[in-house]
Formats: structure tokens, C-alpha cells, sequence
């Protein structure tokens, strides 16, 4: 009766787990969390409306105790972050990098739904400051994360703007810079070992803002258009975000990692800008994230990779009133800091009249997938052990 029971609860139990593949995107729509303000709502509140937008992937810049505890039992699953600033600790010393990971992933798992680690972000192509910490960093990280058993539950990844690109344009013409080359590709054989992909902040507004003479509007705002075709493939194009995850397709090809997937970790547009930002506007953003929304739904691959299909998180969650830079830098949420929609795209708002009741009711049923069901589940696998040992 014991071997039974012990079988009988491997199939009940642990099945549904024996192949998990790790994958912090179970979605194709996703929101990037950031809090460079001192205006925004309180982590409860956050959860009650990405709630209600039924927005379930999440990506936060750092590993913030409040929001990771805000987080616990909503099945809301997040990818947590590692700063620049902590690359060279945590990449010359495995024992800072385990310190790390049990503080911040560890520590909250798994009643907290933590799916991944961004080592940094936007290393590479710019001034080089951290480039030569962040492969160390990387692997000290998934060390930690492996030897505590989490590798089948938390993935490694970093986001990269497309400074590390050249000749974009074609996609088919795109490949690595020369200066980053030596730092990208061991990153990238790693990444292939450990079955990480590619993951790109794109954004058809940057592109547009660069060189609005060459390129059409509509073509980023994914309206009708001509489109462009790509001479080499012969493929064409009817948006620009579409191309401009194909060019890192064509690059990671061009450098020996054809079956890698590309996941886009940041795009948006900016609702407001400065007098040269003339793209930065309420209708533009509207339509630009409307119109993304609709593409995303479509499960559909791009024209280069017709079966892998487009992954993306948003830019960004709230209006951050404190980021440096241009005018447009602090306008690019779907919300205002107040929770409500900065335009409509078809998310609800934060009602406050309404919005205490919804956050009980929401931490009174807690979300259910792996992490939300995973101490339910032990504690039944123990009552039925207990039982069938007798």
C-alpha cells in the first residue's frame, strides 16, 4: 500500500512538474512596472488594477520587499531585476550572487509567482560601463538559482536596446556591432546552454523620432500603409515593430543562434513630449499601444518567424514623474499616477470607491497556477502520504 501511495502521488502531484521547461513569459502581454516617481499608488493598489486590466506578466526594474510582497498569493507573475550598479559584486563574488537570490527570490517564493531574473539593463552598446561585469553576473546568478533547485522555475535573462545593433534596416541586413561582439556572444552561448532567449526593448517611437523623413507614421503606429519589403527574404512588412524584431532575429542568425526566440521587454509611446517631440502625443500613444494590444492578441508569429509568436511587455505602467531626460521619458504609462487610464485602450481604471472591496476579494482568492497552488498542493500530498503509509 505504500508503494502505492508513493506512486499514485508522483502522478497526482509531482507529474504535472517533472517536465517543466522554465519560461518567465507564460503570455503574449505583459507590463513593465516602474516606480522612478514619488506620485504612484501604493503596491496593494497596483495589484488591484493590473487585476482588473487582467494583466498577469510583470517586470520590475529591481526586487523591491513592498511590491514582492504585495505580490504574494495574487498569481500575478513577475521577473524581478538585478541594477547595473550590482554587476561587479555580484559577478567577482558567487557567494554575493547566492546572498542576492535568497534575499530576493527565494525569500518569497512561492507564494510570490517570481518566473525570472533580468541581470541588468540595456548593458551593452552604450557606455560600456558594465559591459565587461555582466556575463560574470549572469552566471553567478544562474549558479545560485541552480543550486537552490529554482532553475526549472526562474529564468535568467537581459534586455537589450538596439544600440547593439548595426544596419537595422533591412532586418535581414541587421548583425552586432563590433564593439559588442566580444561581450555578446559568450552571453548568447550561455543563454543557449541554459535555453534563455533573446529579450529586446523595441520601440517604433524612437525609430520614428529619429528619422520621421524616411519612415511613415502609420508604419509605426501599425495603421495602413505600403509597408516595406526586405530585398534579400523578399518578406514584407506592415508594421514596424514586426521588422524590428526580425532584424534581431536576422542578427542572432548572423551570429550563430538561428533557434533562439526573441521576446520584446519594453516597447510603448510616449503621450506627451518636449517641442521637438511632435510624435509624443495622446492620440499617438493611444494608438500605437491600442493597436499593439490587437497584434499581440492574434498569437502570431513575424514574417521571418511565422511559428514563434510575438511576446511583449509594455512600457510602462504609470507616468514616472521623477526619470531624467526629455519630457517624453516621463509619459509613457497607460495609467496616471492617480490609477487612472491616461487614455483608453480598453483597460479600466482604479476606482477608488471601489478599489478596497476589489483588493480584499483579490487577496481572499488568491490566484491559482504553479506558485499560487504550490502550498496547497503540498499540503494535500501530505495528508495523502500520510494515509496510504498507515
Amino acid at each position: 500500500m505504500k508503494i502505492l501511495g508513493v506512486s499514485l502521488f508522483f502522478f497526482i502531484f509531482l507529474a504535472p512538474f517533472a517536465f517543466v521547461t522554465v519560461q518567465a513569459f507564460t503570455g503574449t502581454y505583459g507590463i513593465n512596472y516602474g516606480r522612478i516617481a514619488n506620485n504612484l499608488p501604493s503596491p496593494d493598489e497596483v495589484v488591484t488594477l493590473l487585476k482588473a486590466a487582467k494583466i498577469r506578466n510583470v517586470r520590475i526594474y529591481d526586487a523591491d520587499q513592498s511590491v514582492l510582497k504585495a505580490f504574494s498569493g495574487t498569481g500575478l507573475e513577475i521577473v524581478v531585476g538585478l541594477p547595473n550598479g550590482n554587476l561587479r559584486d555580484v559577478s567577482a563574488d558567487g557567494d554575493h550572487a547566492m546572498s542576492w537570490v535568497q534575499d530576493n527570490v527565494l525569500a518569497y517564493l512561492p507564494d510570490t509567482c517570481i518566473r525570472g531574473i533580468a541581470i541588468g539593463n540595456e548593458v551593452l552598446g552604450g557606455s560600456d560601463q558594465f559591459s565587461e561585469f555582466l556575463l560574470g553576473a549572469v552566471k553567478n546568478v544562474y549558479n545560485a538559482v541552480n543550486k537552490l533547485k529554482l532553475s526549472d522555475v526562474v529564468q535568467i535573462t537581459t534586455a537589450h536596446s538596439q544600440a547593439v545593433f548595426a544596419n537595422s534596416f533591412p532586418p535581414s541586413s541587421c548583425v552586432f556591432r563590433d564593439n559588442v561582439v566580444q561581450y555578446m556572444k559568450p552571453l548568447l552561448e550561455f543563454f543557449s546552454q541554459i535555453g534563455s532567449p533573446f529579450c529586446l526593448n523595441a520601440y517604433p517611437f524612437l525609430a520614428y523620432m529619429y528619422d520621421p523623413e524616411h519612415i511613415d507614421i502609420n508604419y509605426a503606429l501599425f495603421l495602413p500603409t505600403v509597408g516595406a519589403n526586405d530585398p534579400k527574404t523578399k518578406l514584407h512588412y506592415d508594421n514596424l515593430l514586426d521588422a524590428q524584431i526580425d532584424a534581431a532575429y536576422a542578427a542572432l542568425e548572423d551570429a550563430g543562434f538561428k533557434k533562439m526566440e526573441v521576446i520584446v521587454t519594453e516597447t510603448g509611446w510616449a503621450s506627451h513630449g518636449d517641442e521637438n517631440e511632435s510624435a509624443a502625443t495622446v492620440d499617438n500613444a493611444r494608438t500605437y499601444n491600442y493597436n499593439l494590444r490587437k497584434r499581440l492578441a492574434k498569437m502570431k508569429g513575424t514574417p521571418l518567424r511565422p511559428k514563434n509568436v510575438v511576446k511583449a511587455y509594455v512600457f510602462a505602467l504609470f507616468n514616472e514623474n521623477l526619470k531624467p531626460g526629455p519630457t517624453s521619458e516621463r509619459n509613457f504609462g497607460l495609467f496616471k499616477p492617480d490609477g487612472s487610464i491616461s487614455y483608453d485602450i480598453g483597460f479600466p481604471g482604479l476606482k477608488s470607491s471601489s478599489a478596497d472591496s476589489l483588493l480584499l476579494s483579490l487577496k481572499d482568492n488568491r490566484g491559482c497556477g504553479w506558485c499560487g497552488c504550490y502550498s496547497i498542493i503540498l499540503t494535500m500530498a501530505t495528508a495523502f502520504l500520510l494515509v496510504f503509509s498507515r
